[in-house]
């Protein structure tokens, strides 16, 4: 096969891949779940309302029992807030149901540059973090929504472990304490409760609610909100729209489970053996907008171990502060089936940042690293395509002889046979073009998926006009320089075929990529094109080494076989000539 056939099937299939993986974004699906969301395990009528409250309308509290209600005996008069602000995290409980009423994080920024929020806020009635659902309508009305006396509140920002205690208790026999623990530099909360009514200790399921809020994603490049599940001795676990939908319950001893997205997520680390149960949640589009909506998922997580506390990590999908959790719970960030390369490109990356500070000057800085790298590979691939352009008219001349002979006549295997003793003859061999190019394919994809999920460039800026390194060009610039650059590089390149359909093909592919980019990253663009840069000058300088090509022009076979004599004569002629 051609060199240049060989290279469009392998680019043809490289853009269809990259098409349909990273640039069709399929529509969302409604789910049938209500824009309200219930605690998982809530009646289906409670959460499959089909009519929703207009904008801006308080929704009604469900009634509540005609019992005669029970006075409290530990409480406060009034609901409140309480804020807790660590080195990493702002977090503001509510005493009404002692539950967690935002979770902000210091260190990432929404588009309004300000810390960003991982609960979501834009739903009128939805369970916060740690509701509880017993099972006991009666029991988690009133668990819900009592007034929780709060303990010593810690002066922020804590500088050690600090401990936030609610209590309720009431005439009925209700008691409940619900704990929680905040250490200074990190993303976990660690809850434990104590339920009883009466005389009967209870372990409630505790719900998240919908998750994972991030709600003003600067990145076009967002995956939408997972179910995410690791069991102990196997692998992860992620859980679409439509999975939940066939099947929301999961039972198992669990490393951690709870929802994800590109960025962030909220997890329940260690909880043993336990169940958790999912349930998707739609966000409706304003009206008239034609925005999709959101589309979010809620969970809840019942233990087995009851009495024991649960760790909950509710933050960025940091390789490094994953990894200093577990090694397995930083197999939540997906880097697909390149992590064995995106793990040191994403280490390597950082490493330089850390002495440019600035991630654009770093890619740059990785990409000129790389293609040193990888010299000696794209040298060799050059120096083969020189090569075959010496010899393409003596390919092209055997190829001429066997032109008219069907694909199964037998006789045709002998084109095959003058083609290898050819190459075999002036050392040529056919694949070495391209193996080389081909072997660069998988650092292609890791970087894309690199770039594509590494939270360190969210919103990471670079120069004049790019503020978002994981969003796109928002003037196409870079995008369209990569594909100057890469029409440039093609033309360049040896030419090693005569067929003009393949030339068309080789030269429309740039513009296909340019098309293909102009949504990317613009830290991509910027990668691919310093190192199509990289390569022109590459090109120059094998160019100058190798020397231009001495290509033979081999004659027709008719005319090889022609013989001219003394005289300007054939032999033929001659022979016809008296003696």
């Amino acid at each position: 096969m051609e060199r240049r056939v060989l290279i469009a099937l392998v680019l043809s299939f490289l853009v269809l891949y990259v098409y349909q993986t990273y640039v069709v974004k399929p529509v969302p699906k409604q789910a049938p779940a209500s824009t309200q969301a219930a605690p998982p395990g809530a009646s289906p009528a409670a959460v499959n309302n089909p009519i929703s409250p207009p904008p801006g309308a308080t929704t009604a509290a469900p009634a509540l029992s005609t019992a005669p209600a029970a006075a409290t005996l530990v409480g406060e008069p009034a609901e409140r807030d309480v804020r807790v602000e660590t080195q990493d995290v702002i977090a503001v409980f509510t005493n009404r149901g002692a539950r967690l009423k935002s979770w902000r994080l210091k260190k990432y920024f929404d588009q309004q540059r300000q810390p960003q929020e991982l609960i979501e806020q834009q739903l009128a009635a939805h369970p916060l973090p740690f509701t509880l659902n017993s099972g006991d309508a009666q029991l988690d009305q009133t668990l819900n929504n009592a007034l929780f006396a709060v303990g010593d509140v810690p002066s922020a920002p804590i500088t050690g472990p600090a401990d936030l205690r609610f209590e309720y208790r009431d005439s009925a026999g209700v008691h409940a304490v619900k704990e929680f623990q905040l250490t200074p530099a990190s993303y976990i909360v660690t809850y434990r409760s104590t339920i009883a009514s009466g005389d009967r200790a209870i372990t409630p399921a505790v719900s998240w609610g919908p998750a994972v809020g991030d709600i003003a994603e600067i990145s076009r490049y967002t995956q939408a909100a997972e179910g995410l599940l690791f069991q102990n001795g196997g692998k992860v676990q992620r859980l679409a729209v439509k999975d939940v939908t066939k099947q929301s319950t999961y039972e198992g001893d669990f490393l951690y489970g709870g929802v994800d997205d590109n960025y962030f997520m909220t997890v329940a680390l260690s909880p043993g053996v336990s169940k958790i149960v999912y349930q998707p949640v739609t966000i409706a589009p304003p009206a008239g907008s034609k925005d999709p909506g959101r589309q979010l998922v809620s969970y809840s997580i019942e233990s087995k171990r009851a009495g024991e506390g649960i760790k909950f990590f509710a933050g960025p999908k940091d390789f490094g502060v994953l990894t200093a959790i577990d090694p397995k719970v930083a197999e939540a960030i997906n880097f697909g089936y390149f992590k064995v390369i995106v793990v040191p490109l994403l280490s390597s990356l950082k490493w330089i940042n850390g002495y440019v500070a600035n991630y654009g000057w770093a890619i740059i800085l990785l990409t000129v690293i790389i293609n040193v790298v990888i010299f000696p590979l794209r040298h060799k691939s050059v120096v083969s395509m020189r090569k075959m352009q010496e010899i393409q008219p003596e390919v092209k001349a055997i190829q001429d002889r066997y032109a008219k002979m069907k694909a199964t006549d037998p006789a045709k295997q002998k084109m095959n046979q003058e083609l290898m003793a050819l190459y075999k003859d002036r050392g040529v061999n056919p694949a070495s073009g391209c193996v080389p190019i081909l072997l660069t394919f998988p650092l292609i994809f890791a970087f894309y998926a690199l770039l594509s999920t590494a939270i360190e460039l969210r919103g990471a800026p670079f120069l004049l006009w790019i503020h978002d390194l994981s969003a796109h060009d928002p003037y196409y610039v870079t995008p369209v320089l990569m594909g100057a650059s890469q029409l440039w590089q093609q033309w360049m390149m040896p030419a090693t075929g005569v067929d003009p359909a393949q030339q068309k093909m080789m030269m429309f592919m740039p513009i296909m990529f340019t098309f293909m980019f102009l949504w990317a990253p613009a830290g991509l663009a910027i990668y691919w094109l310093v190192s199509n840069v990289w390569q022109i000058g590459q090109q120059y300088a094998t160019n100058y080494m190798i020397g231009p090509a001495a290509v033979r022009n081999v004659r027709p076979a008719a005319e090889r076989r022609v013989k001219r004599v003394g005289g300007g004569k054939t032999d033929a002629a001659s022979s016809k000539e008296p003696e």
